[in-house]
């Protein structure tokens, strides 16, 4: 599904060359769900934009399900986005204007063929992560907690290869980051490959693997004993 080889990552700052990224190699198989962990500076941002073919590495190679990213022009490079990969955010990124349905369906507005059963998948979503009532509000009547299973939906309606997830609790009390999780689990069960990305080590443990970066670069990549599952 995904496989990095050493990729580096150097960003130029303040006249200095800053190494986010230094020799990272990395395969996630389809259907996993790992969990990447460090510090703030580790790497993980820079990771994670690699992952979701929102950043190219400096030198080294990124596949995903076989394609180097590298060669994709801007137009593939969107496609491959808005239909392989799905995004959670720790910020929810929900348009205040719309409607919840109306968020949900954002990505076929850069679909150039969007699948004729979307609204219908539209609904079922909504069902289930618990919104169906609230199809009609607008975020800002909602709940932080409701506000990410909402994003969760959207990022499920193109039913992507390859979910995302950045922080996606930290914004969270820990009754509605408890119930995010345990959507989460339950894409993963459903065969969904699932990379989250946090510091939380608790939240961490719900992946069956965790990489840990320090420095940009891999210090540990192995089973989470701790995992709930």
């Amino acid at each position: 599904m995904i496989e990095l080889q050493d990729v580096h990552r150097r960003y130029a700052m303040s006249g200095q060359t800053v190494h986010a990224l230094a020799g990272v190699d990395l395969r996630i198989d389809a259907g996993e769900f790992v969990a990447i962990t460090g510090q703030s500076g580790s790497g993980k941002s820079s990771l994670l934009n690699i992952l979701g073919c929102l950043d190219h590495p400096t030198s080294g190679h990124y596949l995903i399900e076989g394609r180097d990213a590298a060669t994709l022009d801007d137009e593939a490079g969107s496609d491959l986005r808005n239909r392989r990969i799905g995004f959670v955010f720790q910020s929810f990124h929900l348009l205040p204007r719309l409607t919840v349905l109306e968020n949900v369906l954002l990505p076929l507005r850069f679909h150039r063929d969007p699948p004729a059963d979307a609204h219908a998948r539209a609904d079922m979503l909504l069902e289930r992560v618990g919104l169906s009532q609230r199809r009609d509000h607008r975020p800002g009547e909602l709940s932080g907690g409701q506000m990410q299973r909402a994003a969760i939906a959207r990022a499920l309606l193109l039913q992507p290869a390859l979910l995302l997830a950045d922080e996606p609790t930290g914004n969270l009390d820990s009754k509605s980051a408890a119930d995010v999780l345990a959507l989460i689990d339950e894409v993963h069960r459903d065969g969904q490959t699932v990379v989250l990305v946090t510091h939380d080590a608790d939240i961490a443990a719900h992946a069956p693997r965790q990489v840990r970066l320090r420095d940009g670069r891999i210090e540990h990549d192995g089973p989470t004993h701790a995992a709930t599952h």
